[in-house]
């Protein structure tokens, strides 16, 4: 299939319709889908025949499951650093986009959705998850770092469930993302085709989704919420580590809960640790473009690192599901490894004013 099949577009109604096409790659984003819906996102802010963006997708496994890892790794691998730095460059400035887009953006999820199907979702005005909905930022499982506008997200969702993700990298279904804000509404997945029709129509947005919508039950994780706030408050990675020990050791209902959540965390990439946290710290306090410009600086030393290239092999070239990091241990990521990944970069810094 060509890249220009990859991602659909069409007007039907009221409305721009936007379907990724790639179901067998989950919907993995290319860089030509980047400069795609870029490009279509424009025009369609322009045209007063459409209010209101739909993006869909075909396939029933995933809505997207990310960026085309594969594709990156294969440029990095190769010593072509720069070229996939462009790719960052310009999905960044699509994310920001999506957050200042002047009509509604609808995403319609129903099936995995992470990386860069994050965020080409989570930054428009509404997030509709259906039944087989499973949101997940995995980036510290191959050496990488929430990225995609996460700094930002997912610090604002519901107290500390944004850390507990980044950190873990861990899925979350229809319930807990609607409570913790990932997601705004839930519909039934068998009512999507009727909704999407409905949406190409005159209403407001926000009624047809208040008739389509169905409540939430608690959820698996949003019930974890007290001990979740408790241990991912701390201020390093050791000390959260430390937090799910003693939980562990308590004996309690939560107790094997945080064990394995340590478990999972001790797999990860010490430096993408450290760094995912510092995100989510930085993450608070600053806009939405000082959080993209730190993650385009971040992204610029990661490129260059190791572990990113050892962690995509091992989960997806390998699949051995053994990455060797370096450093391998949280006691021996340099002191200053924040600092550096967040440190200006005089002459390259990403430039969203024209956005």
């Amino acid at each position: 299939m060509s890249e220009a099949h990859d991602i659909l577009f069409e007007k039907r109604g009221t409305a721009g319709i936007v379907t990724l096409n790639r179901p067998k790659a989950l919907n993995a984003i290319t860089h030509g889908m980047v400069r795609g819906l870029a490009a279509q996102l424009s025009a369609w802010a322009k045209d007063d025949t459409v209010t209101r963006v739909i993006v869909t997708a075909n396939g029933e496994r995933a809505f997207s499951a990310g960026g085309d890892i594969r594709a990156l790794y294969d440029l990095i691998t190769a010593g072509r650093q720069q070229q996939a730095l462009s790719f960052f460059r310009e999905e960044y400035t699509l994310n920001t986009a999506i957050k200042r887009y002047p009509k509604p953006y609808v995403s319609l999820i129903d099936g995995i959705v992470m990386g860069g199907g994050v965020g080409i979702s989570i930054h428009g005005s509404h997030r509709v998850a259906g039944e087989r909905y499973a949101f997940a930022m995995p980036e510290v499982g191959i050496g990488f770092f929430p990225d995609v506008g996460a700094t930002y997200a997912l610090p604002r969702l519901a107290g500390e469930i944004g850390t507990y993700l980044a950190l873990t990298g861990e899925r979350v279904r229809a319930a807990d993302a609607v409570l913790a804000g990932a997601a705004t509404h839930h519909v039934k997945s068998h009512r999507f085709a009727a909704l999407k029709d409905a949406l190409c129509g005159r209403d407001p947005v926000n009624a047809i989704l208040a008739e389509f919508m169905e409540t939430v039950g608690p959820g698996d994780v949003m019930p974890m919420r007290r001990v979740i706030d408790r241990a991912f408050s701390r201020d390093t990675v050791a000390a959260v580590l430390e937090a799910l020990d003693r939980e562990a050791r308590a004996g309690a209902g939560h107790s094997e809960w945080a064990a394995q959540t340590a478990r999972t965390m001790r797999t990860r990439s010490p430096t993408s640790l450290t760094l995912a946290l510092a995100q989510m710290r930085y993450g608070r306090s600053h806009s939405f473009e000082a959080c993209m410009a730190a993650e385009f600086r971040i992204v610029s030393r990661i490129v260059y690192g190791s572990d990113m290239a050892e962690g995509v092999r091992a989960v997806i070239v390998d699949k051995d599901n053994a990455p060797r990091w370096s450093p391998g241990d949280l006691a021996s990521v340099a002191d200053n490894v924040v600092e550096q990944h967040f440190a200006p970069l005089p002459g390259q810094e990403l430039d969203l004013s024209s956005t």
